[in-house]
């Protein structure tokens, strides 16, 4: 599929209350695995070194699906005690890290697990744990396999920030903040972007090599719908899911809010790359129970 882009960006600065309107683009967006096939707690896409896509809740919650194919789908795990998965990630060494929100969790999945291509429940870890959280619900990852999570507490429109060192350490760096969803990086990994549901603000940090966070500044702001999970290309610009809006905005690492990308779907939960090139943007549809895919002109930032 190739995408049609449309030429002119409006520009909007970091601190615009209207930088939710903007010409949408119009691209070729498809199912990539058909509506039903997740339950309507899909969300934490994340491909790994091979190609294959992941996500949590496939046929029933608190399991892990694994994509191999389009519209192939079979069961990666099942979770223990009750547990069930949010956001996904993958560090350099092809090892999966799951969030947890009903047991305050950060799980793993060891790579050699993953390369044995079965069912691998009784292989999955506790890395790290804290009772002090509401529910981790989104991960990031530095290039050195610092984790950061979010932590929203949806009943009263609040959220921490967490941070879990490569020993599993547990450090709350932020409280008391919106309701904090989407999370990630950026490609130099000196920016850690937060984004509140709710409150519909992305943030950016600062960030050093010991994953400690400071200068908090306002990114981009939007005037409706929700803010949900995001990644990252090459370029440092911010994919973000809006819940609600039925479409993906992309914004630069300056708050410039440069497209939007339409979906079929009214609720997208996340985003992840993959493909064989890295361009081909994955959406989970939380309604939908889908994954819808879409072309794009850059490459994800860990591909």
């Amino acid at each position: 599929m190739k995408a049609i882009y449309f030429s002119s960006l409006l520009f909007y600065t970091a601190f615009s209350a209207a930088a939710n309107e903007v010409s949408a683009t119009k691209y070729n967006t498809q199912d990539f695995v058909l509506g039903g096939v997740f339950t309507q707690g899909i969300e934490g896409p994340a491909v790994d070194e091979s190609g294959v896509l992941y996500a949590v809740n496939y046929q029933k919650q608190g399991t892990v699906g694994r994509v191999s194919e389009q519209n192939q789908v079979d069961t990666l795990l099942t979770l223990a005690n009750g547990s069930i998965g949010n956001g996904i990630r993958f560090d350099s060494a092809g090892n999966m890290f799951i969030a947890d929100y009903v047991n305050h969790n950060i799980l793993t999945v060891s790579a050699d697990a993953l390369k044995q291509g079965k069912d691998v429940s009784n292989l999955v870890r506790v890395f790290a744990h804290d009772s002090r959280m509401n529910q981790p619900n989104d991960i990031a990852i530095t290039d050195k396999g610092i984790l950061f999570a979010s932590d929203p507490n949806w009943a009263n429109s609040t959220g921490n920030l967490w941070r879990i060192t490569q020993d599993g350490q547990v450090t709350l760096l932020e409280e008391n903040m919106g309701t904090t969803n989407g999370i990630e990086v950026s490609p130099d990994n000196k920016t850690l972007y937060v984004n509140e549901s709710v409150q519909r603000k992305v943030w950016r940090y600062d960030l050093d090599e010991e994953g400690n966070i400071s200068n908090k500044q306002l990114l981009i702001s939007f005037t409706d719908f929700g803010l949900d999970g995001m990644r990252s290309d090459k370029q440092g610009n911010l994919y973000i899911a809006r819940y609600g809006a039925g479409l993906v905005a992309v914004v630069s690492p300056t708050g410039l809010l440069l497209e939007t990308i339409i979906l079929k779907g009214q609720h997208p939960t996340n985003v992840a790359f993959g493909g064989k090139d890295g361009r081909t943007l994955y959406i989970t549809m939380q309604k939908r129970g889908a994954i819808e895919m879409t072309r794009v002109n850059e490459v994800g930032r860990l591909f």
